[in-house]
């Protein structure tokens, strides 16, 4: 399943030429083709994968599913410590490494987040933040298959990011699957109460999650102190080089 990523980003990179033009924005020259995965990545949602997130809250009990997420997420902590210390921030990556040998030790392999209990912060950093910080502009908001709200930049770091977490090489295969679908239900369940408002609220749900996604990326790349003049707009333009701390 690794091996076929990069054919499926090329078969959505010619999907995006053929249907970009169908923009009605400005900001959004691919909003044809992100429409229409929107409404696939939506449909996929409410037949699967929301069930399944909604039975996986009410069949397992809530220490069960924190300690899923923990295990996850200091898993997660050993790539932000990376994209820490590639953006130079070497306080922040040794804190990282911290969080994720005090947690694999006497958090039992992650289970238990005694980091944070100890005062330890959670980063969150991805390649794509990298690339950001370091100057790379977004590129249009795009839409992907399976993995939701993007963009040009973030698309391109996401093989890195996938490649990065240390549980793309557990062996047997079998258990990186099961761990794989287990992590996404996990993450799909947490956002439920937040997806329902989203059902519930917006008018229309394409444009709202758009734009979210735009601001809160432009926050993760400038550790949450933007410049104040920044837009979303100016980010695509000149660039969008965090600072350098």
């Amino acid at each position: 399943m690794m091996k076929k990523f990069p054919r499926v980003l090329g078969a959505v990179a010619v999907s995006i030429t053929l249907t970009g033009c169908a923009s009605t924005s400005p900001h959004d020259p691919l909003e044809g083709f992100n429409r229409t995965m929107f409404e696939f990545n939506d449909t996929l949602d409410k037949a699967a994968l929301k069930p399944a997130a909604e039975a996986y809250q009410s069949v397992l009990p809530s220490f069960v599913q924190t300690g899923i997420g923990n295990f996850f997420g200091n898993l997660g902590d050993v790539w932000t410590a990376v994209n820490n210390f590639l953006q130079g921030k070497i306080e922040a990556g040794a804190l990282d490494v911290v969080r994720v040998t005090a947690n694999s030790t006497l958090g039992v392999l992650g289970l238990f987040d005694i980091a944070s209990d100890s005062g330890v912060p959670k980063h969150q950093e991805d390649f794509g933040q990298t690339l950001g910080y370091w100057g790379v502009p977004s590129g249009p908001f795009v839409v992907l298959p399976f993995f939701g709200p993007s963009t040009v930049r973030d698309t391109t770091a996401l093989p890195l990011d996938i490649y990065g977490n240390p549980w793309a090489y557990k062996e047997p295969t079998r258990w990186r699957n099961v761990g794989t679908v287990v992590r996404v239900i996990d993450k799909r369940a947490a956002l439920l109460d937040a997806s329902n408002l989203l059902e519930d609220a917006a008018l229309d749900r394409y444009q709202f999650v758009r734009d979210a996604y735009m601001q809160r990326r432009l926050s993760q790349v400038y550790d949450g102190d933007p410049p104040p003049m920044e837009t979303t707009e100016d980010q695509d333009a000149n660039g969008s080089n965090g600072d350098k701390e």
